[in-house]
């Protein structure tokens, strides 16, 4: 019988994700959302299922974030795509080397992250863009194990405060870090543990955007910073 290598390994995790249905508020948030749809988006068929991680499966960088936005990842089935945030993150990214193109429209946009990758702690867009404690949990076996078929991670980027702190135990779960408390939110505030670097930043919401919170140069320079790093 032929080993199971981590490509097969990412697929068979991925598989499982898209077809779970643990949430029940989730599942009926997700598929409402694409049922529904927006004006703008209201010919275009939804994806409307859980997402997986994207990017290179031999990346040096992570990227962490919260959950698909429900007319962004959830209608596009794809990781910080189709909306604002999608776009503020793939051109940060391109200008500091880890994305191929500035701009992330659609899944066959011909967008390729380059030795990087992007999960979520949540792979369902949440009502409110706020997740409960119960969703967090049952989500979580599958970004541990996401991550533990990342094998060359050296730099975590956790993209707000609660992707930053599932990053930061997701690898205290899987024995790579220990910490006695979590270390505090700032943004592009760097915590080291041996041979992994996290990194904090603002998400890159238009909660954050919109009103100069997270500018375009703060958000460059975390990755200008990962770079360096790495």
């Amino acid at each position: 019988m032929r080993r199971m290598g981590r490509a097969d390994s990412l697929a068979a995790l991925h598989a499982s994700i898209v077809s779970c249905r643990r949430c029940p508020r989730l599942v009926a948030w997700r598929e409402e959302a694409a049922r529904t749809k927006v004006k703008r988006f209201a010919r275009e068929e939804y994806w409307g299922k859980p997402l997986t991680g994207f990017g290179d499966p031999g990346a040096r960088l992570l990227l962490v974030g919260l959950a698909p936005a429900a007319h962004g990842g959830n209608r596009t089935g794809r990781m910080f795509t189709g909306d604002e945030s999608g776009n503020w993150l793939v051109c940060a990214l391109h200008l500091a080397g880890f994305a191929n193109q500035a701009v992330s429209l659609h899944r066959e946009d011909g967008l390729e992250l380059n030795d990087c990758y992007i999960v979520a702690a949540l792979r369902c867009a949440p009502p409110e863009n706020k997740p409960l404690p119960v969703e967090m949990l049952n989500c979580r076996p599958f970004l541990l194990e996401e991550i533990g078929l990342l094998h060359r991670v050296r730099v975590v980027v956790g993209l707000g405060k609660i992707g930053f702190e599932a990053g930061l135990k997701a690898y205290r779960d899987l024995g790579r870090v220990g910490f006695s408390a979590i270390p505090r939110f700032a943004h592009g505030a760097v915590y080291r543990f041996d041979d992994l670097t996290f990194i904090a930043s603002y998400h890159p919401s238009q909660q954050n955007t919109f009103t100069g919170k997270l500018t375009r140069p703060m958000f460059n320079a975390v990755f200008r910073k990962a770079r360096k790093y790495l």
